[in-house]
């Protein structure tokens, strides 16, 4: 549905690029300052992806990259507002699963359609998941928190960033493929849910390496499987869960950039160009992969495609166990 939504898109787009001034042409675009929409506060993964690259973004053009942190609704503020803004290509958003996958099934009833309301640029950035456990968990290794968790009478209690994160998520596809008990305990943000496991008030949680890398290196959390389908670089004695028998565990908090629909394909594609030449420079690619991200940077067509099979399989999930936010 997004794939094929983006095409009907980027069609109509082309159609009309005839008709744009020329600032919005190709080789002119941009000719002034662009925003940038980041649904989240200051301080966070994907701010810092955003600012690391809208940086590197501008020096390329020569014009203002602005950052605009939208908080809110679980990123459909920022989202609405993307979706209203003009479709010249002078608006752009920080879209995560959150906002383009999970949203439309968390929600009986959302300020904004993905499909229909944004166009996809690229997949910037993947932060890949990674089961942790703190002091208050006895297991020393996944195969003994697994054996825990299937076999415990009250079920083991997990941390989360929130309700419907890709933390959350994360965690209860595990709790489907592997047949555990576990008791859900949703935080306001990763940092007190991860802040608790290092404490010991909660045992586990699925955290993203960006946000846990500093707790793993400084030893308040134990790494025990990555949710990933090889090994991080950054934890190589970390096994996947597919090692551990499990193969459809595999899950990231994604953050791609988008557009307002219908904004037209030339523009689309020069923001494509723009922003994967900022991604690829050595020192940006360096920065994000310090920071615990892995870089991306695919074509419009393959972040749709992406989207499409993304939203089909957490679809399904988010049904099954009949999640809301309601």
């Amino acid at each position: 549905m997004h794939k094929r939504l983006f095409l009907t898109s980027l069609a109509a787009g082309l159609l009309s690029a005839a008709a744009l001034p020329g600032a919005l042409a190709q080789d002119g675009f941009p000719s002034r300052n662009v925003r940038w929409i980041v649904p989240y506060a200051a301080g966070g993964g994907s701010d810092f992806l955003a600012r690391t690259i809208g940086q590197a973004w501008g020096g390329q053009v020569h014009q203002p990259i602005v950052v605009d942190n939208r908080p809110g609704g679980n990123t459909a503020i920022g989202a609405s507002e993307t979706a209203r803004a003009a479709a010249d290509g002078y608006t752009v958003l920080s879209a995560d699963n959150g906002t383009l996958v999970f949203n439309p099934v968390l929600y009986k009833s959302l300020s904004y359609n993905p499909a229909r309301d944004l166009a996809p640029v690229t997949l910037m950035g993947r932060f890949p998941m990674i089961l942790v456990a703190g002091p208050g968990m006895a297991a020393a290794t996944a195969k003994d928190f697994l054996a825990q968790a299937r076999t415990s009478k009250d079920g083991v209690n997990y941390a989360s960033a929130g309700a419907g994160s890709p933390h959350h998520l994360a965690m209860e596809l595990l709790r489907v493929e592997a047949g555990l008990k576990l008791v859900h305990a949703p935080y306001k943000g990763a940092a007190p849910a991860l802040g608790d496991v290092a404490g010991g008030q909660v045992p586990v949680m699925m955290v993203d390496l960006a946000a846990g890398a500093g707790f793993i290196k400084g030893g308040k959390v134990r790494p025990l499987a990555v949710a990933n389908a090889t090994r991080l670089p950054q934890l190589p004695d970390v096994p996947t869960f597919a090692e551990l028998g499990l193969p459809k565990v595999q899950a990231a908090a994604l953050v791609g950039l988008v557009a307002p629909a219908r904004t037209p394909a030339p523009v689309i594609a020069a923001l494509h160009r723009q922003v994967v030449a900022a991604i690829n420079e050595p020192a940006v690619r360096q920065k994000l992969v310090d920071f615990g991200v892995e870089p991306v940077g695919n074509t419009p067509e393959q972040f749709a495609a992406l989207l499409a099979s993304e939203s089909t399989r957490w679809h399904q999930l988010i049904r099954d166990q009949n999640i809301t936010l309601d």
